[in-house]
């Protein structure tokens, strides 16, 4: 069985979570905006889609992908109330909630890993969450 051109899910899952992300009024009543790219400086709060590590899940008769993403939650607020709050949402709208990406099957979205840091850059009022998830897909036939 040969690999399809558009088998790669890198980009169709970090559309897809994107697009969850923009669309769920709550979320957005708690950030300025998601983006996949951040130019200049955005107001705070805010989400930016960052890296995503795609690995191979193939079965005998199906070519599938476990895509790891990581959302970066920023926020000026003192202390981390604000950010695991918006940590919070992300789990709520991504982990175990199907997802329709283009070109793929979704299998799974399962919660990796969330860290609390304190951006060490003077004066050091940043905080910035980054929050993990783990998308099995499968190619659509």
């Amino acid at each position: 069985m040969s690999l399809p051109e558009s088998a790669s899910a890198a980009l169709p899952v970090q559309g897809a979570i994107l697009a969850r992300l923009t669309a769920d009024s709550t979320l957005m009543g708690l950030i300025t905006g998601a983006f996949d790219w951040v130019d200049g400086n955005p107001p705070f709060p805010y989400v930016h889609l960052g890296e995503a590590i795609e690995t191979p899940d193939n079965t005998h008769d199906s070519h599938g992908s476990q895509t790891l993403v990581t959302l970066h939650v920023w926020s000026k607020y003192r202390g981390f109330k604000q950010a695991l709050t918006i940590a919070s949402r992300l789990r709520a709208l991504l982990e175990h909630q199907p997802l329709k990406i283009p070109g793929h099957d979704h299998v799974a979205t399962y919660f990796v890993s969330l860290i609390p840091l304190t951006d060490p850059e003077p004066p050091g009022d940043i905080r910035h969450v980054p929050v993990a998830f783990r998308v099995l897909t499968k190619v659509s036939t």
